[in-house]
């Protein structure tokens, strides 16, 4: 996300190295490897433009914004030790006047970051910690939702900042990590996101030939300013569909609405958003 964890200089040397409707009852998407179990909350999906921020505005700058009518969701940082910005508005109460207010939400965790990605993190993985630490961090992430009242059927991306796909070893590490925390994630009924970058860790998670317990929803970042999940989706066309779709497509974007301003990153959203209440 845009100087979520990185500058944004340093993120666009990165990622060129590393080379409003609402719809009910769509499910797990179809081409994850685990079925969705009966007992499973109707999915609530969003599509629209939604933006990101580092730090979770307050409440009066989100009731300003939602009159403005451009966005309709709204992405927060909910945890994870690579989470870069203190979270002093984020709180349940916020979380359901938000809500009340009109808004989705879409929940974003900052888990663990792969052992050969530039720079340092207060958590990286390794091959031998891979598994073991994508369940303990589903399994925080699962709490830091639940506190906030975002409730099973709810969907968590697990942000994947960019990294060398082409290390091998690098790259099985990360996806045995992204598999052990949607595995938890289902298991404890929440529903699997990605983000990712089109060059690099979304794309490593899009073109895996093993699409076991991989997440059943994408959010690619791709700084093309193009507001779609289709026209510039660069895999499959079969993958991640219906619903399963989102779109970073601005980076660090000063904007003014309602008298607040607020740098944000843009989004076209078709996927799921969290359940409130």
């Amino acid at each position: 996300m845009a100087e979520h964890r990185q500058s944004r200089k340093r993120r666009y040397v990165t990622w060129a190295v590393a080379g409003a409707a609402v719809v009910a009852g769509a499910g797990i998407a179809a081409q994850t490897s685990m079925a969705a179990p009966a007992a499973w909350p109707a999915q609530k999906t969003y599509t629209g433009r939604a933006f990101d921020a580092c730090t979770a505005p307050s409440l009066a700058a989100m009731k300003a914004w939602k009159t403005d009518g451009f966005y309709g969701g709204a992405a927060v940082y909910i945890g994870g030790k690579n989470r870069g910005c203190a979270q002093p508005n984020l709180t349940a109460s916020w979380v359901k006047s938000v809500n009340s207010a009109g808004w989705k939400l879409i929940p974003l965790y900052v888990g663990a970051q792969p052992p050969c990605q530039t720079g340092s993190s207060p958590e990286k993985l390794t091959a031998a910690t891979a598994v073991s630490l994508g369940a303990k961090d589903a399994a925080d992430a699962v709490a830091k939702a639940a506190g906030l009242g975002m409730r099973t059927g709810s969907p968590i991306y697990l942000d994947m900042e960019p990294y060398d796909v082409a290390n091998t070893a690098c790259n099985d590490a990360v996806l045995a990590y992204v598999r052990s925390f949607t595995k938890t994630l289902r298991a404890k009924t929440y529903r699997a996101g990605y983000y990712g970058f089109s060059s690099s860790s979304a794309k490593a998670v899009a073109t895996a030939k093993d699409r076991t317990d991989l997440p059943g929803n994408l959010w690619y970042a791709l700084w093309d300013k193009k507001n779609t999940t289709t026209a510039d989706w660069p895999w499959d066309p079969k993958l991640y569909t219906p619903h399963s779709r989102a779109h970073q497509y601005m980076a660090n974007s000063k904007e003014t609405r309602g008298g607040f301003t607020i740098t944000v990153d843009r989004n076209a959203w078709d996927a799921p958003v969290a359940l409130v209440g």
